[in-house]
């Protein structure tokens, strides 16, 4: 696999230039898309749920950057809460991951894929039934 290269923000200005590593547009995704109601967590990988065991928050779990030659993809694999419509939170999600990377980067995102991998049945109401 083909290691990411920053993405360059800096117009000709004199100043110098500003460039972007893809793990920021993911920990800026990953906060966006925790911001919408109806979603659950988010999907990550056994080391992510490892190193948030030991107490360190990844603000990027569930979240994947591709930069390609068409513009950036964002994937998030999100779980969602019991009985909220799918294709509204998606959408949601989607919506305030595009506005939130434009608004704090000045990138126009290509894709944002919302990959819906799991479904949350509430606990609370579960515990108290059983009581």
């Amino acid at each position: 696999m083909a290691e990411q290269s920053l993405v360059n923000m800096s117009e000709n200005t004199g100043l110098g230039k500003v460039e972007i590593a893809p793990e920021v547009i993911e920990v800026i995704a990953g906060i966006a898309a925790t911001e919408v109601n109806g979603l659950a967590n988010m999907r990550g990988n056994f080391a992510t749920g490892v190193v948030e065991k030991f107490g360190k928050k990844s603000h990027s779990k569930g979240v994947k950057v591709e930069l390609t030659e068409n513009g950036i993809l964002v994937d998030v694999y999100v779980v969602l809460e019991f009985g909220v419509s799918i294709p509204d939170v998606a959408q949601k999600v989607q919506a305030n991951i595009r506005q939130t990377l434009k608004t704090m980067t000045s990138l126009d995102i290509a894709e944002v894929n919302v990959h819906v991998v799991g479904l949350q049945m509430e606990k609370e109401n579960a515990e108290e039934a059983s009581e």
